[in-house]
């Protein structure tokens, strides 16, 4: 995807105005011909008259992106006082750590929702024996007509894992494990906004963090870098760098949740900045929760009430109170937010909880149903592979999701690339010592 053409711009800022609440189709009555054709200089004319709507004055929500007006609009809740064991600690980060490597790369060869669906992916999967999925997607030899994996089928498909592959969902991890050991509990978007240019290469970031490293470069305050000639910026980018905060404040949702919006305020707004929040929140939870529902339900008390991220999230939880079967809720999941882009928060996060609550608290289902689920494969299977291996432990992730990393991690980072994946989750814990023992932050 081109994210720096102006006709590319134009058309995902029609589809993002028209989902937040604005009328557009004056806009579109101007267009002449496909928007991919229209002229650098009417895009930029038209996109300038977008950035001039008035939102309708009947829009059913409420959706705020500075920190004051969000936590006005999340639940009070009692600081969490869930103490956790030191051993169990870190063995549950070393787990979550572990259980995202292994939930990314069983996503990353089928990655690409609009070719991937779940249908498509039933189909193949059928075929090599692995659905339900139990294990890392096969490449079958010859393929069969009509099914094409991607490129990083070689380092990701069974039997070629020999490391956990280099993706952006395991750089920002990375990235936020550093930035929290460099700049402390107290860092600002603008502190991350250095760190990108420092450590991540901008051809390894994508949609809202490659429009957002652009303006940066060009001079744009960290402030304002999520909002110029970014359409994406309510889309999946800042879900996937919330999962260390929730690593460091294990136990503490809110907590977690709160660091996490100083990361994704920098590149999103609104249910972009809700959805990084609220996977934080999720993941912490896990740690201390008595199953993955309880983690969900308490997931949702960190998300701006009156959000489209809320309101799918409990359409999700009440789906499954009266959907048996996981097969029928994913239908009413397509029928509800089809509409979205495949990376878009909204709908990856509602089949994110699908998966959680169909999966009977088993490491291995939750993140096969999630990959299942199609959309944003390798994201949303690193999100829960997070959430579940906090959950289960060392001891509740199969072997032969793990065994085959060696320890490594490889990385895009700057100085990162082969890690030791024990070494990042001992000062993972180091730091949720540490985090712990300061006064907890609840608003």
């Amino acid at each position: 995807m081109e994210y720096s053409s102006l006709p590319t711009v134009l058309e995902h800022e029609l589809a993002q105005r028209r989902e937040s609440g604005y009328d557009v189709t004056g806009v579109e009555a101007r267009l002449d011909g496909p928007v991919a054709q229209t002229p650098p200089a009417t895009a930029r004319a038209l996109l300038d008259e977008l950035d001039g709507l008035e939102r309708a004055p009947d829009w059913p929500y409420i959706e705020p992106s500075t920190l004051p007006e969000i936590v006005a609009e999340l639940p009070n809740v009692p600081p969490a006082d869930r103490p956790i064991g030191s051993a169990e600690l870190r063995d549950r980060i070393e787990a979550a750590w572990l259980g995202r490597c292994a939930g990314n790369c069983l996503g990353k060869p089928v990655e690409r929702g609009d070719y991937w669906t779940h249908e498509r992916l039933r189909s193949y999967l059928e075929l090599s024996g692995n659905y339900p999925i139990r294990d890392y997607v096969s490449r079958l030899d010859p393929m069969p007509e009509g099914f094409v994996l991607r490129s990083c089928w070689t380092e990701t498909t069974k039997g070629r894992v020999r490391y956990a592959p280099r993706d952006d969902d395991l750089d920002y991890t990375l990235l936020g494990l550093h930035l929290l050991e460099s700049r402390g509990f107290d860092f600002t978007p603008a502190d991350v906004g250095a760190e990108w240019q420092l450590r991540l290469p901008y051809h390894l970031t994508y949609t809202a963090e490659r429009v957002t490293y652009r303006n940066l470069v060009r001079g744009v305050e960290p402030e304002r870098a999520a909002v110029v000639d970014n359409p994406y910026r309510e889309w999946i980018g800042a879900q996937i760098r919330g999962d260390v905060f929730g690593y460091v404040c294990a136990g503490r949702p809110r907590e977690a949740a709160l660091l996490a919006f100083q990361d994704a305020s920098l590149s999103h707004v609104a249910n972009g900045i809700y959805g990084e929040m609220w996977a934080a929140a999720l993941v912490a939870a896990a740690f201390s929760a008595g199953s993955l529902r309880e983690a969900v339900e308490e997931s949702l008390l960190h998300v701006p009430q009156r959000s489209r991220l809320a309101e799918a999230l409990r359409w999700a939880v009440e789906i499954r109170d009266v959907k048996d079967d996981w097969h029928d809720a994913l239908a009413q999941l397509d029928e509800r937010y089809g509409h979205y882009h495949w990376v878009h928060t909204i709908n990856n996060a509602a089949a994110c909880v699908l998966a959680l609550l169909y999966a009977d608290d088993d490491y291995s289902s939750a993140i096969g149903l999630t990959v299942q689920a199609g959309l944003d494969t390798d994201s949303n299977g690193a999100t829960v592979g997070s959430v579940a291996g906090a959950f289960a432990g060392r001891g509740g992730i199969p072997r032969h999701w793990t065994s085959p990393f060696g320890d490594t991690l490889r990385s895009g980072l700057y100085g990162f690339d082969r890690s030791s994946i024990r070494d990042v989750a001992a000062r993972t814990f180091a730091l949720a010592r540490t985090y712990a023992s300061r006064r907890p932050r609840t608003s």
